[in-house]
Formats: structure tokens, sequence, C-alpha cells
């Protein structure tokens, strides 16, 4: 069964992964890359450009498809940081949209305080809800 995920992720590291081919969510977590599947459909909201700092974007900056084969950890900075990824099949003819544009029709934003759910790194989506930012980002 495909599942499909919302990663809150600055615009940024965002650009990085698309470019590298790879997702990572929840400051590299093994448990948030394990969760996601291939297959399973993936978009990236950036609240800002840079992780802390940066102007506010608010926008889904990524989408893509969980590539075939298993996660794995890298070691960067020196050692200090070794995130988990998973390969990422990225739309790269995709466009930013402002969440602000999609928030009448997602499930994701109906709720009071759904703000307050991003703050969790990694949210499953419905697939109405990945169906509506695709055809926000690419045409389809």
């Amino acid at each position: 069964m495909t599942r499909y995920w919302l990663a809150v992720v600055s615009r940024d590291h965002v650009r990085r992964g698309v470019e590298l081919g790879f997702a990572q969510a929840n400051h590299g977590k093994r448990s948030a890359v394990e969760r996601m599947k291939a297959g399973d459909g993936l978009v990236y909201y950036s609240p800002r450009t840079g992780m802390r700092e940066g102007e506010p974007i608010k926008s889904f900056t990524a989408i893509g498809t969980i590539a075939d084969g298993p996660a794995w950890q890298v070691e960067e900075q020196g050692g200090c940081f070794r995130p988990w990824r998973r390969a990422v099949d990225y739309d790269r003819t995709a466009r930013e949209v402002a969440i602000d544009d999609l928030r009448a029709e997602l499930d994701l934003t109906s709720v009071p305080n759904w703000g307050m759910v991003l703050r969790r790194g990694l949210v499953e989506l419905t697939a109405h809800d990945f169906d509506v930012i695709s055809r926000a980002m690419v045409g389809q």
C-alpha cells in the first residue's frame, strides 16, 4: 500500500537533497526514513529558506517518489553529524507552491492548529492531499 509523506525541511536543505537524490527528515533520524518505503510519495514543505534563519516562504518545495533500496547512514561535518537517508526520484519539473494557495483544499490544514502538526518534522499525508499538492506543483 502506497503511503504519502510530508517532511518539513528548509528550502536550502531540500535543494541539496534534490540535487543529490536523497531524502532526510527529522534531523537525520533513522526512524523517519525507515518509515518510508519504495513507491511512497514524498513532499517537502519549507517554512523558511534557511534552517534557523532566512526568509519565510511557507511553500511546498519538492516532490518525488521513494526509490528502491535501504536507508543508509552518512558521515558529515567531520563525524559530528551522521544522518540517515533514502534515495528519492524527484520530479525536477516541480515548481514551488505556497501552502496558502492550497489551504482550502487540504485535509492537513482543515483542522485547528494544523501548524502544530508540522512541528513533528515528518507527517503522513492523505492520498487526497498528495494529489492536490502534486497537481499544483507539476500539473498532473
